[in-house]
């Protein structure tokens, strides 16, 4: 297979057909071997437009999502950003092709090693991948100005909005009622307001399941 025509194609077929124009964003794509970081069975279906599963609740994104939510995250080159589900680290890649510094959270001991060792080989040694938590984020190393979720979340917690710089960007897909949509979260004078931004629908990430509501 010719990943790197592949890789051009999902460029032009996926990325720019669906309003992404940060050539920021188109470039970090262009440029980033998604099949790198997938095993040797699922290398075949780097460039298809739909998530992949690269283990129990996680996912490398389908590229059209990831890249609006990046362009949306408003990228800047002096940005600190925290991925919160780092899975084989290839979203965390991508926003380190911009960002300046990238941490990524994985409870996930078997996927944050093969990750570290994938971003290593690519040279990517402004990621770094750390184990713990996923719904606690890695406030040691914050404040972020961007904060990426890689899956769909039902209860999005205080404590990953907490970590948000002011004037921070947090993207991610909040599912409700089996629909999914994509959402914005700026923090604005310590105060955090969400936007809608387009339907997605992506994997949930278990950890990040909406609690279940009583009624009387």
């Amino acid at each position: 297979m010719d990943f790197a025509l592949a890789r051009h194609n999902m460029v032009e077929g996926q990325i720019r057909t669906n309003r992404v124009t940060d050539s920021l964003v188109v470039e970090a794509l262009e440029e980033l071997p998604r099949e790198a970081f997938l095993s040797d069975v699922l290398k075949n279906m780097a460039y298809i437009d739909e998530d992949i599963t690269v283990g129990t609740g996680r996912i490398m994104m389908e590229p059209m999502v990831l890249a609006r939510l990046m362009q949306f995250a408003a990228i800047e080159e002096s940005d600190v950003a925290l991925v919160v589900g780092g899975a084989t680290g290839y979203e965390a890649a991508a926003i380190a092709k911009i960002a300046s510094a990238v941490i990524a959270v994985e409870s996930d001991d078997g996927l944050s090693q093969l990750a570290t060792e994938t971003l290593s080989a690519q040279g990517c040694d402004t990621v770094s991948m750390v184990s713990g938590d996923l719904t606690k984020g890695d406030p040691d190393q914050g404040s972020y100005d961007v904060i990426f979720i890689n899956g769909s979340v039902g209860d999005l917690p205080q404590s990953l909005t907490d970590q948000l710089a002011e004037g921070g960007r947090l993207v991610y897909v909040k599912t409700s009622a089996g629909t999914g949509k994509a959402i914005l979260a700026t923090k604005t004078d310590g105060v955090v307001s969400e936007v809608e931004l387009f339907d997605a629908n992506v994997p949930a990430l278990p950890e990040f399941a909406a609690k279940p509501k009583f009624t009387f």
